[in-house]
């Protein structure tokens, strides 16, 4: 068999089974696959090297757009996970820097934003500020999703862009680090304006059909810390987090969260003020994803957790192997979903990408037959 393979003979998709698993509803006894983002690139890969099917970039015309969705929906289903996921943003302009992308042998650049000039640093930029108007935005990549989802699965969507991560690339994080002492008014003008335009966004895509939850993310963190002090992220962010999951959770949907860094000193805050139903983002240098298992599995869900650094460089055997071990050490209380610890980036390889997936399917369908192949 090609090594490139899905691990399994038919797609079963089934998520009310995935997310009874992971409120703690029901226990999967193999925890189901979950990724908070693949990038294009990745899925581009995976269409053509492992399926032969032709790649389409979405333009501006709806025949590519959909053609590029039913790649996605393809994509999804295909290597076995139970939902489509999407994420678009509302055009948030900000200031950027970028280089050649190393990762890439497309001869593409790799942009980032740039930390210390932003767009906004007084109230005059406040009021000249192109802040983005949700009426003018296109639904139809959503729209689309949620009437064309096959049978089993629904649509995990957010918006791009979390409200910390907007608020420090439109201020830049250096200057929004300089205002929460200067100005704090002016940093709570720009979060609100923010906060109301994303909970305005996602009043749009909560009455869609077939969604299954929200999943946004929103960096917070860094190695050894929260990016700005856990009061600050009290008084201006959570809150906004906090409103937002209230909304989703009227439609009787759970509210995950992707969230990089070491968050230790707000977890409790994420958890029983926020009312986040499950965290992603974990890397082994701050908290290997079986010690935060251990430690929350009984109050929220944990996602993912196969290190990054560990995934793209490791041999694809052994990506199967950490697959088996994560399997056994984060199933005791459910509540899990097994995928990487941050994203199908462009430089993970693809042989690991499908070495992971193929390895959980195959466990899967051990399962099904009665075998335990762990």
């Amino acid at each position: 068999m090609n090594s490139l393979h899905t691990g399994m003979n038919k797609p079963c998709p089934d998520v009310a089974r995935l997310i009874d698993h992971l409120k703690g509803n029901h226990t999967l006894s193999v925890p189901p696959l979950m990724e908070f983002l693949v990038d294009d690139i990745a899925i581009k890969r995976v269409l053509e090297q492992v399926f032969a099917r032709p790649w389409v970039s979405p333009g501006p015309d709806r025949a590519s757009q959909t053609a590029y969705l039913d790649n996605v929906i393809f994509f999804w289903r295909e290597l076995g996970y139970d939902y489509v996921r999407l994420e678009m943003a509302l055009p948030f302009p900000s200031r950027s820097v970028s280089t050649e992308n190393t990762a890439s042998s497309n001869g593409e650049q790799r942009s980032w934003v740039d930390e210390s000039h932003g767009w906004i640093t007084s109230w005059d930029d406040l009021e000249t500020y192109p802040f983005p108007d949700v009426k003018n935005f296109d639904f139809f990549a959503f729209e689309y999703l949620t009437s064309h989802m096959p049978e089993g699965m629904g649509l995990i969507a957010s918006h791009g862009g979390g409200i910390l991560e907007r608020t420090s690339w439109i201020l830049s994080m250096e200057n929004l680090c300089y205002l929460l002492v200067d100005d704090p008014a002016l940093v709570k003008a720009v979060v609100d304006r923010i906060g109301n335009l994303q909970l305005k966004f996602y009043e749009q895509i909560l009455d869609l059909p077939n969604i299954a939850a929200i999943f946004p993310g929103d960096d917070m963190g860094f190695r050894t810390a929260t990016l700005i002090s856990p009061r600050d992220l009290r008084s201006y962010f959570l809150p906004w987090h906090k409103r937002v999951a209230e909304k989703v959770h009227q439609k009787g949907l759970p509210y995950f969260l992707h969230s990089c860094g070491n968050l230790g000193r707000i977890m409790d805050d994420l958890i029983d003020d926020v009312h986040i139903d499950g965290k992603h983002s974990y890397e082994d240098a701050i908290m290997p994803v079986e010690e935060f298992y251990s430690i929350y599995a009984e109050r929220i869900a944990v996602i993912g957790g196969m290190d990054m650094h560990f995934l793209s460089t490791a041999a694809p055997d052994a990506v199967r192997n950490k697959v088996r071990q994560l399997v056994r050490d984060c199933s005791s209380k459910g509540r899990y979903a097994i995928g990487s610890g941050n994203s199908i980036a462009d430089y993970v390889p693809l042989e690991n990408f499908m070495a992971l997936v193929s390895e959980v399917n195959k466990l899967k369908e051990a399962e099904a037959r009665g075998t335990n192949d762990l």
